[in-house]
């Protein structure tokens, strides 16, 4: 996709402005780099529990959040960071880098949300819609609902970050948005009768995945397996019990940083979480991977006939298979 590649190369030139949030650069030497495709919050709650247990095995890591995805995925090609969070297809069907995905960490699980105009997704068609930035997961969910439902949107303005959107439905500054699990919530929870979830189709695709060049992963053996043994560890605790995500927060950590309103709100967040299959209890693996396939292609970030698309090109399985044993 041009515009993704377009934003490949701005997302070059501005990889000095992200924003290191742990360890300096003299205090690196050893450590996995991580980059996160956004600043701590309660979505990134489980992981930080899932580095912590990390830590306690072993790993020693820092963590710095760019302030987008492309970033995060510019930053892993380059080699300026190890692992980095995102859906980096496009990049890793066009880079020469041998870049794998080795755990999804979250599933696509957007919400359209409207002013009470509207009730299906059918209603959309020809309107106009606020998504959070040309060529990143809403653009792609809007491609795909366009093709599902054979609809074709309005025009598209791109506003980065669900509660920013959040606000601008509830200024009357649109009536048709893409928002993730928790600011749905919220808004459904402070103006529920102002406006309406639209029913949307199964989606098993990735949202977030965890991402490395796999000379690194296999240079790397050990710390990658402490790391993919931690976040399976987290992920199926948490599919038992989703309070364990608040339990083990630590109170020190970013997360536990967070504003009260925030922390009092993560047993519920994770409990809906886990009700709506926002989180693999697997790692996802090759059945993320098919289903991957079929939503970036919809969406215009992998081309060519489906067929033609292999697991081993895309994602490294052997980690999460010994993590699964």
């Amino acid at each position: 996709m041009n515009t993704f590649l377009r934003k490949l190369g701005a997302a070059a030139a501005a990889i000095p402005l992200a924003v290191a949030l742990l360890a300096s650069p003299a205090d690196a030497a050893g450590k996995i780099k991580i980059a996160l495709a956004e600043t701590p919050s309660d979505e990134l709650a489980a992981f930080f529990v899932a580095l912590d247990r990390a830590k306690a095995n072993g790993l020693d890591y820092e963590w710095t959040a760019f302030s987008d995805e492309e970033l995060a995925i510019q930053a892993v090609l380059s080699g300026q960071m190890d692992i980095g969070f995102g859906t980096p297809y496009a990049a890793m069907q066009r880079s020469k880098a041998p870049i794998r995905i080795v755990f999804q960490l979250s599933k696509l699980k957007f919400f359209p949300v409207t002013s009470k105009k509207y009730d299906k997704l059918e209603d959309l068609n020809g309107e106009p819609i606020m998504l959070h930035s040309r060529g990143g997961g809403t653009d792609s969910i809007a491609n795909v609902i366009e093709d599902k439902v054979d609809i074709k949107f309005g025009d598209r303005s791109y506003v980065p970050g669900s509660s920013n959107r959040v606000a601008a439905l509830m200024a009357g500054q649109t009536d048709a948005t893409i928002i993730d699990l928790s600011n749905k919530n919220k808004i459904m929870k402070i103006a529920g009768d102002k406006f309406n979830v639209l029913p949307m189709f199964e989606v098993d695709a990735s949202d977030e995945a965890l991402f490395a060049n796999l000379d690194w992963i296999k240079n790397n053996e050990k710390d990658v397996d402490i790391f993919v043994n931690a976040l399976l560890s987290v992920w199926q605790d948490m599919a038992e019990d989703p309070t364990i995500i608040s339990k083990e927060t630590d109170p020190n950590g970013p997360i536990g940083q967070l504003p009260p309103e925030i922390l009092g709100t993560l047993d519920e967040f994770y409990a809906a979480a886990v009700e709506g299959g926002l989180y693999d209890p697997n790692g996802g693996g090759e059945k993320a991977a098919l289903a991957d396939f079929d939503w970036y292609s919809r969406a215009g970030q992998l081309e060519g006939d489906l067929s033609t698309l292999k697991v081993e090109d895309f994602w490294y399985l052997e980690p999460l298979k010994k993590a699964a044993k």
